[in-house]
């Protein structure tokens, strides 16, 4: 099936019948691409995990097309979890919340807790409402990439790795391109579960306390195992400081082409293939899964990335980047 255009309507329609069905789609979000199944259908969820080769206890993330459907996944929905809602949805934030015993358990992945989260995407949103209105009340979507592999940024990527028999709603490129921040709202202090572009001081000012740490008894939560976000070829972080730049540790050997994304330059010549890294986390977040597959897409043998800066604005980013080299 070709990539669809995701602000036709007719389109639209047609991925939404998927998904009532109990079929995969992938879909664009505000954050990356999304690989999505009706999260009320434990065997729609099960063709999630096969695709994506990811082990059935590591939970999803269930969207809604509004703050009225998280009542029909979460138990209860706690005054912390409401102030964020509130403040941040639609968009890059995920919650979670205890779950209702009767529902999404697979999506889940067995837990007694529900990662919600309302996108900012209008193609995303319209894909939820049409799915609503088809009887769909939520849809799981880890992104739409091979597990531990760079999740997709553009519908082209969902193709290259799955194929043409994957309808993809196309949104354009995804804005943000990082996946959303997670926080735990199951109980009495919040805890940040993975980092995003929604930064820590935003979340906290809305609390109105500081966010705890994760610790042994948190959920199990999406993107959060020690190594992920991985591109084909070995990434090592460097520090820009002299003498420590790969140029200068021999890197480039005979393996083949170095591939490297970073603000200091490395000397012209066959060995390096090199990507400009913007200075604002921001821009870095948008484009930073693209430039990895881009680098593998080249053939490069292995991948250098330079550490970004110390502060808030870059946990995102620097969170990604070390599961990619872990």
């Amino acid at each position: 099936m070709p990539i669809l255009p995701g602000r036709d309507a007719a389109a639209v329609r047609q991925a939404a019948l998927q998904l009532a069905a109990g079929e995969l789609v992938a879909f664009a979000t505000e954050t990356v691409y999304g690989l999505g199944a009706r999260a009320d259908d434990a065997q729609a969820v099960a063709r999630i995990f096969a695709a994506k080769g990811r082990p059935a206890d590591h939970p999803l993330i269930v969207h809604v097309a509004d703050d009225h459907a998280v009542a029909q996944f979460a138990a209860q929905v706690p005054p912390a979890a409401r102030r964020l809602m509130a403040a941040f949805w639609p968009g890059p934030l995920t919650l979670i919340l205890p779950r209702r015993p009767d529902i999404a358990a697979a999506a889940a992945g067995g837990q007694d807790s529900i990662g919600l989260r309302l996108p900012a995407h209008p193609v995303a949103l319209a894909l939820l409402r049409e799915a609503a209105r088809l009887g769909v009340p939520g849809v799981a979507a880890p992104s739409a990439n091979r597990f531990g592999r760079v999740s997709p940024t553009r519908a082209e990527h969902v193709r290259d790795e799955f194929g043409d028999a994957l309808p993809v709603l196309d949104g354009g490129p995804c804005e943000i391109g990082i996946e959303s921040t997670i926080i735990d709202c199951t109980r009495a202090q919040p805890a940040l579960l993975r980092p995003g572009q929604l930064g820590s001081r935003a979340i906290e000012a809305v609390l109105g306390q500081p966010l705890a740490a994760p610790d042994a008894t948190s959920p199990r939560a999406s993107g959060t195992l020690a190594s992920h976000y991985a591109p084909a070829a070995p990434v090592h972080l460097f520090e820009a400081v002299a003498s420590r730049h790969p140029w200068d540790v021999g890197a480039a050997g005979p393996a083949g082409v170095v591939a490297v994304y970073s603000r200091v330059a490395p000397p012209a010549g066959p060995a390096w293939l090199h990507k400009a890294m913007p200075t604002d986390a921001a821009a870095v977040a948008h484009e930073l899964f693209a430039v990895l597959r881009d680098f593998d897409a080249a053939g490069a043998s292995a991948i250098w990335v330079e550490r970004p800066p110390p502060g808030p604005d870059w946990d995102g980013v620097r969170d990604r980047l070390q599961r990619a080299a872990a």
